[in-house]
């Protein structure tokens, strides 16, 4: 047996439990860390050849792994925009340096510029949001994603399109008979834009309807008739179409009316469902964000206006991402490759506003593991001394 193998050998085995202990101390520090992936330091024996019937001790060696795919648990928050993932998936967030990164840390804050930046400084991506289809991804790279940001949704004023004017009318009023009712409009800046609705019967079952606004003529006079039961016959299609205005620099569009539900009938003239789309200039008071996230805005009038669909991405091996500073992952030889996709799809979790995802450091047991390592440290440096005493006495027996 070589006394300097002795040696060596403790020299390896108090290496390993500095490493273990330098884990477990990085683990503890980050044990409020948002997102924040344990590592452990796993050991394997270094055994080296013997012969000669001597023995010649070995080692042990470590490796470094990361709980990365293990869930912590979540803490909820006042702030939507604060976000955590039920289930498997990263966020896409960008450095300064403009390099994409995945992360979990998902708290993030509205900057002075709009972006959302997480505490570690990265900015948040996604895809820009469309009503009618999900954005193109690129599968397997970052190509399409663009910073999400706020900053263009300061004011929105979005004008009038499309409405809808019921009213019932007086089935026993005498010919000629007017009936006045009106709709508030929105124009292309917000403003509001009174048009008004008179009725005139021109005989039985028989009306007409004239749109007017500020004085000018927008649509009429159209016929309509109805049946023996009061129920609308003409026009086909039941609707009122307005002619597009230009007042005062804005545009107030063509607006489509459906008065399919106008009835006859031997009641007083009433509304039954006036309303119209477009909203006045209104600020925004704050963010919604989805469970497949969506992330619309929140206007004062209380419209919600989607802007952007937030991406995640995932890896066949997540536990062996490359960890990096600020709580990010990068792509490794290790890991696969990065496939892109949305919250609620196949092989991705949900989106949970309001939430951050804890650290999923287990305090006890790195306290444990410290009082482990630190016993098994001391073991080892006995080794080595007794290992180092023996070379004294060896020494000595020349003297």
């Amino acid at each position: 047996m070589s006394l300097y193998g002795t040696m060596r050998t403790g020299v390896s085995g108090m290496n390993a439990q500095a490493n273990r202990l330098s884990t477990v101390a990085d683990n503890i520090a980050n044990a409020n860390t948002t997102g924040y992936k344990k590592a452990s330091t796993q050991f394997s024996s270094l055994i080296l050849p013997s012969t000669g019937g001597a023995y010649n001790s070995g080692g042990v060696t470590t490796d470094v792994r990361y709980s990365i795919s293990a869930q912590g648990t979540f803490t909820y928050t006042t702030s939507s925009t604060d976000l955590a993932i039920n289930g498997q998936g990263f966020f896409i967030v960008q450095g300064a340096d403009g390099q994409e990164y995945l992360t979990r840390a998902g708290a993030f804050t509205p900057m002075d510029d709009g972006s959302l930046q997480n505490s570690a400084g990265f900015t948040l991506m996604g895809y820009p949001y469309s009503s009618t289809e999900d954005p193109t991804i690129v599968v397997n790279g970052f190509d399409g994603l663009q910073e999400i940001n706020l900053s263009s949704g300061e004011l929105n004023a979005k004008g009038s399109l499309n409405g809808i004017l019921d009213v019932n009318l007086p089935s026993n009023a005498a010919n000629l008979t007017e009936k006045k009712t009106s709709l508030k409009a929105y124009d292309s800046q917000g403003n509001s834009r009174l048009i008004e609705f008179t009725y005139t019967k021109t005989g039985d079952n028989a009306w007409e309807v004239e749109a007017v606004y500020d004085g000018t003529t927008v649509a009429g006079p159209i016929a309509m008739t109805f049946d023996v039961d009061g129920k609308l016959l003409t026009p086909s299609p039941a609707t009122i179409t307005t002619t597009a205005q230009t007042p005062g620099g804005a545009e107030l569009a063509a607006l489509t009316i459906s008065i399919g539900s106008t009835t006859q009938l031997a009641a007083e003239f009433g509304v039954s469902n006036g309303k119209i789309d477009g909203n006045a200039a209104s600020k925004v008071t704050g963010y919604e964000i989805t469970d497949d996230g969506v992330l619309s805005l929140k206007y004062s009038n209380g419209e919600l206006s989607p802007k952007y669909r937030i991406a995640l991405a995932s890896v066949q091996s997540p536990d062996n991402l490359k960890p990096l500073p600020g709580n990010v992952y990068s792509q490794s030889n290790d890991s696969g490759v990065i496939v892109m996709g949305y919250a609620g799809t196949t092989g991705y979790g949900s989106i949970k506003s309001g939430a951050l995802e804890d650290s999923n450091v287990d305090i006890a047991e790195e306290l444990t593991g410290m009082i482990e390592s630190q016993r098994n440290y001391t073991a080892n440096s006995k080794v080595f001394q007794t290992g180092s005493e023996l070379m004294e006495v060896l020494v000595n027996l020349k003297r």
